[in-house]
């Protein structure tokens, strides 16, 4: 029982690191595409670790927190791709350096084919 409270709270510790550098990727990152990269890639394993850590602390909702870490993970990066997909689809340009648009070239490649 021991064992799982240390294994609990390096879980969340790390969770909070991850946490932590979300949003300072957030907070730094130049355009709307990378920033949207940093908080959900950042922000997911975070709070799955985070999550996962409180329920091995608390072994009597670890079903609880399987299921929130379950619904995060499949919820996180669908949300943001939509997110992406309609920033893209409005028009918001990425950041000036980079110079590679996967989308835009898939989409004329299909508008080719069609």
């Amino acid at each position: 029982m021991i064992y799982l409270s240390i294994v609990g709270h390096l879980m969340v510790a790390l969770g909070s690191v991850f946490l932590f550098l979300g949003a300072l990727g957030l907070f730094r990152l130049p355009d709307v595409y990378t920033r949207m990269q940093a908080g959900t890639k950042a922000t997911t394993l975070g709070a799955l670790s985070l999550i996962i850590g409180v329920g091995l602390i608390q072994p009597e909702f670890f079903t609880k927190t399987l299921i929130i870490a379950i619904f995060i993970a499949i919820s996180n990066p669908i949300s943001s791709h939509a997110l992406a997909r309609g920033s893209h689809k409005a028009g918001i340009k990425p950041f000036s350096k980079t110079h590679f648009d996967a989308y835009a070239t898939m989409k004329e490649k299909l508008e080719e084919e069609l």
